[in-house]
């Protein structure tokens, strides 16, 4: 007879679904533990199927003037407003489909008013002389187009093309199937892509194909994902060696802003102006609707360098496909595409230093990310109208020029209080989802406590979520590792000391986790060589991939050098 390892129980509770009530138990501990009319209101409309007024509630940092009753009705107001599980009347997808046309028919305006500029109201001087001040700024930073290091830069992104999808996307596999182009991308490459990439144009010939191996895609594709509670977000899938070489130019574009301060690989920066912003009054916090859907074309041509422009043109995609519909976009580039988040930093960015010369304003403090911007609070005023100008419209919700608060980048603030919320973005259904609600209700009652101790209001929320596990799954962890376990200072985990390793000169000590760790395929043929000839994932990984999407949950020993420490409860 069979009988059981040791560590086989704990392996099967990892499998066991948490109970569905759990859910709304934890929303309702979290709440009580805001303790105030708003968590009050928020549970009755959750608990009383309210979902569609639930939604829509808001919170105006200009009806406060006492910070920490803020924090609270903030914190109330927003952990449910990413949730997947509320029942809407209207379709989150519908929602978004209804915004995006809307902001292709702005981008269709903006167009016209860059055709006929004498035609349109927003015209004025002010105006001419704030996009020829983009313009120079924007030739500034960009400088030369190099040919020798957009075909250097070029590589894969981590996500799906029109033709690969699923778990079949790592560069390996790519490098192995992707064929996917555009008749204009293809015509612009085919008299040199043979010198710049010969083993790639080996194996795509190899096959015996026409077009040089390539495949013809009208354009990408429209689909959505989840955004919030209320909508989901429309991205468009591009065909895959359109990206590739879309990839490159965003890498260009961004290696040449991290010479004029915009470093677009860390948000730190704005989240340092926020918090900078919120305790002075200084410095505005602008945020954008739909920034990535109103980057019309004619903006671009108009405040572009003309090669520069040609490029960026060639390799996106000028048409889309909706369901069966084909259509011509309006805007220049979507969320999805390789550059977009690069060429919107550049716009915006630019557009700000314009706004501020004009105004004889210090530049010092502006600060950017994707469509986060930071400016002087002198310049937000002429600086929206001029991003309305291009075809942009200031969320007047989340940006912030007066008062107390400001948000960019994740970071929330409210003078010098900290007021990042918790969003429980889905229903709890196992053990990791119940480590990771906890220790982010740990790490708030942390900053109540001033990050010396947790403030004891979360501690009956904390322990609700703790009770829950299986007792042999109660894992602590110190602050760092990630979310495999509980969030513990030293005295309540009591960790086992580890037999130090030969290597290892430093003592330290034995921690037991829950991990996800991706599932491998292996790997052979042209497409290894190619990653690896490119520095890629199967270079770290032997002859094998990591499948995207597919990942084991297992129980693991690991040590820990040395523990982060956490407010005890107080």
């Amino acid at each position: 007879m069979k009988t059981k390892s040791r560590n086989s129980q704990p392996v099967e509770l990892l499998h066991q679904r948490v109970s569905s009530s759990i859910t709304d138990d934890a929303i309702l501990n979290y709440l009580s533990s805001l303790d105030t009319p708003r968590s009050l209101a928020v549970w009755l409309l959750y608990s009383l199927d309210e979902h569609d007024q639930l939604s829509s509630l808001e919170i105006s940092p200009l009806d406060y003037v006492d910070s920490s009753l803020f924090r609270l009705d903030y914190l109330a107001t927003n952990f449910l407003a990413k949730s997947d599980f509320l029942h809407l009347l209207v379709s989150k997808k519908e929602a978004a489909m209804k915004k995006f046309l809307m902001f292709e028919e702005l981008c269709g305006k903006t167009n016209s008013r860059f055709r006929f500029p004498l035609l349109d109201s927003l015209t004025n001087e002010s105006s001419s002389w704030l996009l020829n001040a983009t313009k120079r700024k924007i030739e500034s930073i960009l400088g030369e187009f190099s040919a020798d290091e957009f075909v250097d830069r070029c590589n894969w992104g981590p996500g799906v093309s029109t033709l690969l999808k699923g778990e079949e996307v790592s560069a390996y596999n790519k490098f192995q199937s992707e064929t996917g182009i555009t008749r204009d991308l293809h015509a612009f490459i085919k008299p040199w892509f043979s010198m710049a990439y010969p083993l790639c144009h080996l194996h795509l010939t190899s096959q015996g194909r026409v077009n040089d191996g390539f495949t013809y895609e009208v354009g990408n594709v429209v689909v959505t994902v989840p955004k919030n509670s209320k909508t989901d977000r429309v991205i468009a899938i591009e065909p895959g060696w359109n990206l590739w070489f879309q990839k490159g130019l965003g890498a260009m574009i961004r290696r040449r802003l991290g010479r004029f301060g915009v470093d677009l690989n860390n948000q730190g920066v704005n989240q340092h102006y926020c918090c900078k912003a919120a305790v002075s009054g200084h410095l505005a916090t602008v945020d954008f609707s739909s920034a990535s859907d109103s980057i019309s074309t004619e903006v671009v041509r108009e405040l572009l360098p003309p090669r520069w422009f040609s490029v960026l043109d060639v390799a996106r995609s000028k048409f889309g496909r909706n369901g069966t519909d084909a259509f011509k976009w309006k805007k220049f580039s979507s969320m999805g595409n390789g550059f977009t988040f690069e060429l919107e930093s550049l716009i915006f960015f630019s557009a700000a230093h314009a706004v501020c010369d004009l105004l004889q304003v210090s530049c010092f403090d502006i600060s950017v990310y994707g469509d986060d911007v930071i400016i002087p609070v002198e310049a937000f005023p002429l600086y929206s109208e001029f991003c309305a100008f291009l075809g942009f419209l200031v969320n007047r919700g989340k940006s912030f020029s007066s008062g107390y608060f400001r948000e960019s980048c994740g970071s929330h603030y409210f003078e010098e209080l900290d007021c990042k919320p918790v969003y429980l973005k889905g229903k709890l259904t196992n053990p990791q989802s119940v480590y990771k609600l906890a220790n982010a209700v740990r790490l708030v009652a942390h900053r109540f406590g001033n990050k010396q101790t947790c403030d004891r209001r979360f501690l009956r929320c904390w322990r609700f979520l703790y009770k829950v596990v299986p007792k042999p799954l109660r894992f602590g962890i110190p602050l760092g590792y990630g979310d495999g376990g509980f969030v513990m200072n030293f005295d309540e985990a009591t960790p086992p000391l580890a037999k130090r390793p030969h290597e290892l000169t430093w003592e330290g000590y034995s921690i037991m986790v829950v991990a996800e760790t991706g599932v491998t395929r292996f790997c052979e043929g042209p497409g290894l060589l190619m990653d690896r000839v490119r520095g890629g994932q199967a270079l770290s990984q032997g002859n094998s991939f990591v499948l995207r999407g597919r990942t084991k949950v297992r129980i693991m020993r690991i040590f820990v050098p040395s523990w982060c420490s956490l407010g005890s409860w107080r």
